[in-house]
Parts: structure tokens; C-alpha cells; sequence
């Protein structure tokens, strides 16, 4: 009886895993339908591309006291998550969009981290208004010029620098003589497009904000 007992577990814990592992595939294959921030691409070089993104509304959370930009992601992450599942005043289910943003801006006292998740087309001008406890701020971003530079794999501590360094390198070398100009030579932002179980093929890009490149920018 033991032994049957034990081996209709192992049986409903597999067909568990194997549940999870298709919802997921299924999630991150519909990943296309995602909803996300409009662009058009006015520039492209084998290493970034410069975009314009229309204007946007995005909700903002603020992480201070760390220096990690993971822990400030996951941070500021888990406010917005709380968010969009029904911590708001409506108590509205959001749609999870990509990417999610952590744009890491140096100051006197330390980097301060900022973590932003696109809000649907529908919550644009009056988006539900979140718990005062998760202390998020509603932000609406004005049209706006993004140099933006691939990268796989999960974004780090050890190496978003080094990508944020290799797209100023390109900048520098490809924009020399040419109007475009950097808004803030050390502020940067990451856009992470995938969930964190979708291990193999993930998509990052470090952005930074260009003006002067082109008469729409």
C-alpha cells in the first residue's frame, strides 16, 4: 500500500512539473502578444539601434539604500507586481506587459534605482491609483530618442556596467561629428523582456536617452 501510495505521488508531482513547464512555454510563446511601448527605429548600426518611442505612461517605483541593481529590481519589482494584481484602489487585474525597466541614475548619496512597468494602452490617462503603501508613482514619459544595445542571458550586478560602457564606446564612435548627443553620459536603464524561468534565449538591452540625433529627437 506504501509503495502505491508513494508512486501515485512521484505520478501527480510529475504531471505538476510538466503542467508548469507548458503554462510557461505558453506564456513566454505568446510573448509576441505582450503589450509594449511604440517605437519606430530612425537609425541602426550592427551593434544598437537609436528609436523613437511615442509618449507613454508607466508606472514608477523608487528603490534607494542599495547598491545592487538586482536587489533594487526585485525590489521595486515585487511593488509593481502587488500592483497590477489588485493592489489599487479598484482593486483591477492588469495585464503584464514588457519590458520592465530599472534605469539606475548616480547621486551624491549613491545610485538611486527607479523601476518602471508599462501600463496598457486602456490605463494610459487615468490608470488605477495603487495602495499608498507601495509608495509607486504614476509616470508619463514625453516622446523620446533611445539609443538601445542588446544583450542575452540574465542582467547582473558583474555586468551591466560593462554593457552600459560598450554602448557609450559605440555611441562615442559612431555619432562622432554627427549632432546626436548623449542627455546623461552616466544614466542608464535596463530593459529586461523576460520572465525569470525563461532560462535559455532571454532578451536585455541597455538604453540610454539621446538628443539632437534627428529633427523628430
Amino acid at each position: 500500500m506504501g509503495q502505491s501510495t508513494n508512486h501515485q505521488i512521484m505520478e501527480r508531482l510529475f504531471m505538476i512539473i510538466v503542467i508548469c513547464y507548458l503554462c510557461g512555454s505558453i506564456v513566454e510563446l505568446s510573448g509576441q502578444a505582450v503589450e509594449s511601448p511604440q517605437y519606430r527605429v530612425v537609425h541602426s548600426e550592427s551593434d544598437f539601434e537609436v528609436r523613437l518611442y511615442r509618449e507613454s505612461s508607466w508606472m514608477s517605483a523608487q528603490v534607494r539604500e542599495t547598491t545592487s541593481f538586482e536587489k533594487a529590481t526585485k525590489d521595486g519589482f515585487h511593488r509593481l507586481y502587488q500592483y497590477i494584481h489588485g493592489d489599487n484602489l479598484n482593486s483591477s487585474q492588469i495585464t503584464m506587459t514588457a519590458p520592465v525597466l530599472t534605469s539606475i541614475v548616480p547621486s551624491v548619496h549613491g545610485p538611486e534605482y527607479y523601476v518602471r512597468l508599462y501600463l496598457p494602452a486602456k490605463y494610459e490617462r487615468t490608470p488605477p491609483q495603487p495602495f499608498t503603501e507601495l509608495n509607486l508613482q504614476f509616470d508619463k514619459r514625453r516622446s523620446r530618442c533611445i539609443a538601445a544595445r542588446k544583450f542575452p542571458g540574465f542582467a547582473k550586478d558583474d555586468d551591466i556596467n560593462e554593457e552600459f560602457e560598450t554602448l557609450v564606446s559605440s555611441l562615442n564612435k559612431h555619432l562622432n561629428g554627427k549632432p546626436g548627443i548623449l542627455k546623461e553620459k552616466s544614466s542608464y536603464t535596463i530593459a529586461q523582456y523576460n520572465a525569470s524561468y525563461h532560462v535559455s534565449g532571454r532578451l536585455n538591452e541597455v538604453w540610454m536617452d539621446l538628443s539632437g540625433f534627428t529633427v523628430d529627437c
